[in-house]
């Protein structure tokens, strides 16, 4: 497996990872191997398949948004996801993870 660390473009909300600077939308710019790129795409694509529990949940009117397992998982991958990007991430991206007031989840582990 290569070890190489490339640049990659992530846009959190629809889960994307470009290899390249495209006319997509990205939010952050991160230098990743392919090991860890796969473990992030993991993460994304399990927010993708717990969107669908979400759907689910939704036409369930007794269960409240607080008492719901899939918004937990939902907001650990973003935990996760905002971890790996501050970790992998340029300055500007660490910067923003930090502004968002998140890291001190991970201090505080």
């Amino acid at each position: 497996m290569d070890n190489e660390k490339k640049p990659f473009y992530i846009s959190v909300g629809p889960g994307q990872i470009m290899s390249t600077a495209t006319d997509s939308p990205w939010e952050f710019k991160i230098e990743a191997t392919d090991d860890e790129i796969k473990m992030l795409r993991k993460v994304f694509d399990s927010n993708a398949d717990n969107s669908i529990d979400d759907f689910l949940r939704a036409h369930i009117p007794f269960l409240e948004y607080h008492h719901d397992p899939t918004n937990d998982r939902h907001d650990d991958n973003l935990l996760r996801i905002y971890g790996m990007i501050y970790s992998l991430g340029d300055q500007e991206a660490k910067q923003h993870v930090e502004s968002m007031g998140i890291l001190n989840h991970f201090r505080s582990e």
